[in-house]
């Protein structure tokens, strides 16, 4: 059964339009609460948002619509996703839902869902939500409605959490740290976990006036965080996404590491202890292996196969990763864009407990990022982004089949083609891959100038 609504990552799109609407909205939650009624008869679900303006309208309605059905709602405020997923699951709560659109523009904004153990939801169930909006409405009467409160505490308590996935042996003390929070939800609480780890905390991207989410900032806009490190004399900058679940980090010299070089460092000092903790020669069979995506750099994946562990390109999207290392058994796995799932320490990507797990790397082995990547050589990649023009019919292009053969066959062993849509905007995305940036170049403008035509 195809979806309507969902995509994969929930539904997103332009507020005001379709379907991104209060009355829309309100039907969405009361079906919600509806396939929920139908499993227990009090259902809980905890709501959060990021910063957008939009989010107090797109709050109401969803309240609303839960209620309706007869589902509590307890209201956490602006809170990063990953905090949604961890409190659904420490609040024995029974679904936790985010008002986001994550590394979009404000005008976005979207709403996604967890499972009451803080992990993404099944295909079976999205069907099930929308089977359930194409229903008439059943109005609950007053004795039966949901109730609504807040958890004045929902910040504190996801703090403590992340803070716990740090050694309690280590801290911070000494360094300097730029923090960028992308005016997002984690506005509040990333420079909070930092700081009480030790560590001299400059903020950027923390001043969300609805308006500005994303807005140069954050790990969309990561060159705020360089100069911001070079300003500071920092000894390490860290960009979030408005959601707070992506991360890219820069060192003093003013480096820029992306998802896929710090899944490396994350897979390479996990082994690291591994080895200490067991001896030479054996593996914990969570470390078996690596996730990454479709677009995983080529150098990267060489570098962590050349230290043992099997690598596995699962589709792009983090739902694709997780379903990959879930069905394997592994804990490692993400995507260059800054989704990093460490599933021993939460259920979720997580861009602070990602950050927190290279800095514990990086004190723990007293060697900079630079030094925990020597080695470790990227491919370029290119990547241009098309929008589609609507009815554009782009997999069955003819002539940008042609234009693809043509330049695979031009690249050979030296590079590959992949091209796909995005599955939360109309783009299609053409990302060229070799070992001449020159030739990833030309390549990648070619395509995305076959697809404008």
């Amino acid at each position: 059964m195809s979806r309507t609504y969902f995509g994969t990552d929930g539904i997103r799109g332009t507020v005001g339009h379709a379907p991104i609407t209060p009355d829309f909205v309100l039907r969405l939650g009361h079906a919600v609460g509806r396939v929920l009624k139908r499993h227990e008869a009090h259902p809980v679900v905890l709501i959060g948002k990021d910063t957008r303006i939009s989010g107090y309208m797109l709050e109401s309605a969803l309240e609303s619509g839960l209620n309706s059905a007869g589902a509590g709602v307890v209201l956490l405020g602006p809170v990063p996703t990953p905090a949604v997923a961890y409190l659904t699951r420490a609040q024995r709560a029974s679904l936790g839902a985010v008002i986001s659109a994550s590394h979009n523009p404000f005008p976005d904004n979207g709403i996604k869902f967890f499972s009451a153990q803080g992990t993404k939801l099944p295909d079976a169930w999205e069907q099930e939500v929308e089977a359930a909006l194409a229903e008439p409405p059943q109005w609950t009467d007053s004795a039966g409605l949901g109730r609504a409160r807040r958890l004045d505490d929902a910040a504190g308590r996801y703090i403590e959490f992340c803070k716990s996935s740090f050694s309690n042996e280590l801290s911070l003390r000494g360094l300097k740290i730029v923090v960028d929070a992308a005016h997002g939800a984690a506005y509040q609480i990333a420079p909070k976990v930092f700081h009480e780890l030790g560590a001299d905390v400059v903020q950027i991207g923390c001043a969300p006036d609805g308006l500005n989410i994303n807005d140069g900032v954050g790990a969309t806009h990561p060159e705020a965080l360089v100069r911001a490190v070079a300003v500071h004399g920092a000894d390490y900058g860290i960009a979030l996404d408005g959601d707070a679940d992506r991360l890219q980090m820069v060192d003093a010299a003013g480096r820029f590491y992306n998802g896929d070089e710090l899944l490396y460092v994350l897979a390479a000092d996990r082994l690291a202890r591994d080895a200490a903790l067991r001896g030479a020669g054996q593996r914990s069979p969570q470390l078996a292996g690596v996730v990454g995506t479709l677009m995983t750099n080529l150098g990267v994946a060489q570098a962590l196969a050349a230290q043992g562990f099997e690598f596995v390109r699962a589709k792009v999207g983090d739902r694709y990763v997780l379903e990959e290392l879930t069905r394997r058994g592994w804990i490692l796995g993400g995507e260059g864009s800054g989704h990093l799932l460490v599933l021993d320490k939460h259920t979720t990507g997580d861009g602070l407990i990602s950050a927190l797990q290279v800095l514990q790397a990086c004190v723990t082995r007293q060697r900079t990022l630079a030094e925990l990547l020597d080695g470790v050589r990227l491919c370029p990649q290119v990547l241009v982004n098309v929008r589609l023009q609507p009815g554009q019919d782009w997999a069955r292009n003819q002539r940008l089949q042609g234009e693809t053969r043509a330049v695979e066959a031009e690249l050979g062993e030296r590079g590959r083609v992949l091209i796909r849509a995005s599955g939360t905007e109309p783009l299609v995305r053409v990302m060229v891959e070799a070992q001449d940036a020159a030739l990833a170049r030309a390549g990648a403008e070619r395509l995305a100038a076959t697809l404008r035509d």
